[in-house]
């Protein structure tokens, strides 16, 4: 695997750095070796003398991205929190792609269908409403009234559907589509 960190408002040592490509050296089973990772260590400062460290790590794999978001009060905890989670996901993206895989054979050797008893997602339910104009901070003020986790909005400046969304550290973050 080809690793790359990059740190924001932290000071990476090179023990952090030889710990990290330890723990990474599991996953080296899961992926080729060309597979990129990127790992983002950040610093942000919680309360006056309270520090939080943020870690995310990104897998490349193909088409296909894993992503991790952790935090801690301790950076070397961050990467024991990080690499169970991504093997959950390394394991279930897995048993997808051989879900995927055994259905196709399954249809080349006969065209029967496949078993109800494997989950098949579906919409159910579907909502339709008008997008009303409005700047960003109206939108975080009707997001708050609504209570949901995200809010879809036709923003004014830029005329562009956008998404304002709440994020897990209670700040906003802002999906904007380009047409």
């Amino acid at each position: 695997m080809i690793i790359e960190i990059v740190s924001k408002n932290y000071n990476i040592s090179d023990r952090l750095k030889n710990l990290i490509e330890k723990k990474l050296e599991k996953l080296d089973r899961y992926f080729e070796e060309d597979t990129k990772v990127k790992i983002m260590l950040k610093a942000i400062q919680v309360y006056q003398n309270t520090e939080l460290f943020s870690l995310e790590l990104s897998i490349a794999a193909g088409k296909d991205i894993m992503r991790v978001e952790v935090s801690d009060k301790d950076m070397f905890a961050t990467i024991d929190l990080a690499i169970p989670k991504l093997e959950k996901q390394i394991i279930k993206h897995r048993k997808k792609v051989a879900s995927k895989f055994k259905k196709f054979r399954e249809k080349v050797i006969s065209e029967q269908e496949v078993s109800e008893a494997e989950e098949i997602r579906a919409v159910v339910r579907s909502k339709t409403y008008g997008l009303v104009p409005m700047t960003v901070e109206d939108a975080i003020e009707e997001q708050e009234l609504i209570g949901h986790s995200f809010y879809v909005f036709l923003n004014k400046t830029t005329n562009a559907v956008n998404v304002l969304y709440k994020r897990n550290d209670g700040d906003y973050g802002l999906i904007e589509t380009i047409v």
